[in-house]
């Protein structure tokens, strides 16, 4: 017999061999009907498999992340055998699932395939899923499995097959499709209840330009149909909030050719809006005793030679800058923490002086391919709101609790509610990935455990999402449609003052090394800007707004009382405009609501004769005739509730 641990506490007692499908069922046959597979000791597996030894044991249904993730790989396989149908002899690549759905890369050859192509390939699938067909795992050796895939004359799997170890090969078959695949996967086919394709795009193998161009198919999956309904309204909701829309619409950025792809160009009404977001960190972090430094765009590769970027990301990284002396050699710079340390370094440093606190809004440069850029949340060059805090081994887990206070205070402000904070800890199977001691690695992982604990913070483990030089905290964010984005990250560092030779006088008057805390609240003003234009869909806070007011004149003899009233409302650090086009009084109130105004500020005899303004406020309407002191007091009065 052996002991099954449950989430809950609960231990219960089996035979040797049970699988988590019979567990679920002597529980419940509801819950075994929903069971996609399920997680023992912490590695997601198929449901079918036997459990050997006592074990901890999770059930993953729909509900669950991992339970969603192993239906859509499921659905890319199913995908696959659709396509094979009609498109007999096409190559497939890889079919993993995403954050929502799934994807396969294809090779179609001689084949086209077009949008008005997916609805057929979604019926197939759908027949495909009501057969049930189980999903049959095979243990096959590696000649086998070159033979097979030889056979098929599918080079795509055969490249894939050179870096497998014989011996932890396996296929899985459903109905009459098979693949190279380490699963898991859901029971059978008959789970998928609701299909849709939603993208054909292109992407190169291997992630590599000089590879060929394959073709990706992207699709979600549903075990029912109201659910794929739901999905696709907020998959409207979400054209009408693009970040790349919403830019243009309200002239924030803009990109060009010319100046070159990845890198944004910022309008006025966007710079103001990034002045503001600094100013309102910037306030926040003097508070809190952070000292504001510059660093240059640029940096000797002997920099990152030291700090590791260079031996980690070298080869992805902008070519090399040469100047006219042959010994120099400068890199773009990738990240504004081996500048920092610098810093730190460039005097005597007493214990006294820690912790030290150095912010920076730097703007940073780093190569993505040309198919992996999207508007401003995949960019080339973008700016952090980067601060290394260097302080004393006691000293690290109340700065990294202050720190997470920051972060909140970001969130709460902007009015994201709905997080969780992602610990990321080591790749425990592969730690060459990472440099520095165990010991060390260990102390700081430990830091970020407690502090995150002590403030009660939601938390999840991601294991293998360290940096390569330390564990982090990572603050995962849910907009106004439930997506999920990666913002703020904190991170706790033992190594680069390691590698840089940071010291500082102790108390006991010895050398000793400090710790580094890493931290963007904001993680990078570019990505930031973009997810918050799509979580408010452009309506930001009144303190953010580009225009806090327009004065729209009911005609053009009282354009003169609305410049005069703008002029006391900018004089308040209010900022407005007025509309003075002959236009009807409807229309100006329309354009006002669709550039996302807060307040219009209508004048007209009245207004004009009683020095009053009638307000109204975007989505809430009329609020009456007031004086302009009483608005001033009015909109001053919002500002502060929205920055409390």
């Amino acid at each position: 017999m052996i002991n099954i641990t449950f989430p809950d506490g609960n231990i219960r007692s089996y035979e040797n061999g049970v699988s988590s499908i019979e567990i679920a069922k002597s529980i419940s046959e509801g819950l075994a009907r929903n069971v996609l597979a399920a997680k023992v000791n912490d590695i997601i597996q198929d449901a079918s498999l036997p459990i050997e030894g006592d074990s901890n044991l999770q059930l993953l249904t729909w509900n669950d992340t991992e339970g969603k993730s192993t239906m859509w790989h499921s659905s890319a396989h199913l995908m696959a055998e659709a396509l094979e149908y009609y498109y007999p002899g096409i190559k497939l690549a890889i079919g993993p699932p995403v954050t929502n759905g799934f994807y396969y890369d294809i090779d179609f050859e001689n084949y086209s395939i077009k949008e008005e192509d997916l609805p057929k390939i979604e019926a197939k699938i759908l027949e495909l899923s009501r057969a049930k067909n189980p999903f049959i795992r095979k243990q096959v050796s590696k000649a086998e499995a070159i033979k097979y895939f030889t056979e098929k004359n599918d080079p795509y799997k055969l490249e894939l097959l050179e870096d497998l170890e014989d011996g932890s090969i396996t296929f899985y078959t459903q109905g009459n499709f098979t693949d190279l695949c380490r699963g898991p996967h859901i029971p059978d086919t008959g789970f998928i209840k609701a299909v849709k394709l939603t993208a054909i795009a292109g992407a190169y193998w291997r992630g590599d330009e000089k590879n060929k161009q394959l073709t990706r198919i992207y699709g979600i999956t549903f075990p029912k149909q109201t659910e794929l309904a739901e999905y696709l309204e907020r998959l409207e909701e979400a054209k009408k909030r693009d970040h790349r829309k919403l830019g243009k619409e309200l002239e924030l950025f803009t990109f060009s050719q010319k100046v070159g792809q990845g890198l944004p160009l910022w309008l006025p009404k966007g710079a103001a809006l990034r002045e503001r977001l600094e100013n309102f960190l910037k306030k926040a972090q003097r508070k809190a005793g952070y000292q504001q430094v510059i660093t240059p765009h640029i940096g000797n590769k002997e920099l990152y030679v030291t700090s590791g970027h260079y031996e980690k990301y070298g080869a992805d990284s902008f070519q090399p800058i040469r100047t006219p002396d042959p010994n120099e050699e400068f890199y773009l710079k990738p990240m504004n923490c081996p500048h920092h340390c610098e810093i730190f370094k460039s005097r005597p440093r007493s214990y006294k002086d820690l912790p030290a606190r150095f912010a920076e809004f730097g703007t940073v440069y780093r190569y993505e391919q040309s198919g992996e850029l999207h508007g401003l949340t995949r960019v080339r060059g973008f700016t952090q709101d980067d601060a290394h805090i260097f302080c004393m081994q006691e000293q690290v887990k109340d700065e990294f609790k202050n720190v997470i206070d920051i972060v909140l205070y970001v969130l709460k402000t902007l009015k994201f509610e709905s997080y969780k904070a992602q610990i990321s800890l080591r790749d425990p199977d592969n730690k060459t990935k990472y440099i520095g001691s165990e010991e060390n690695w260990q102390k700081a992982e430990e830091a970020i455990i407690e502090a995150a604990a002590e403030k009660e913070l939601p938390t999840v483990v991601a294991y293998g999402e360290a940096a390569f030089y330390g564990p982090k905290l990572d603050f995962m964010v849910q907009d106004a449609l439930g997506r999920e984005w990666q913002l703020g990250t904190i991170q706790v560092d033992y190594n680069l003052p390691e590698r840089f030779e940071l010291e500082y006088i102790g108390s006991d008057n010895q050398k000793h090394r400090p710790v580094m805390i890493h931290r963007a609240p904001f993680g990078s003003m570019e990505r930031f800007v973009a997810v918050l234009l799509e979580h408010c869909a452009g309506d930001f806070p009144l303190w953010l707004s580009s225009e806090q007011f327009t004065v729209l004149p009911i005609s053009e003899k009282f354009n003169d009382y609305a410049q005069k009233v703008s002029d006391l409302l900018n004089n308040s650090d209010i900022r407005g405009l007025v509309d003075v086009r002959n236009e009807k009084i409807g229309k100006k109130i329309r354009d006002a609501e669709l550039s996302k105004i807060p307040f219009m500020l209508i004048v007209g005899e009245k207004e004009a004769e009683e020095n009053k303004v009638s307000v109204r406020r975007r989505g809430e309407g009329d609020l009456g005739m007031m004086d302009i002191d009483n608005f001033v007091e009015r909109v001053v009065e919002a500002i502060n509730e929205e920055l409390k």
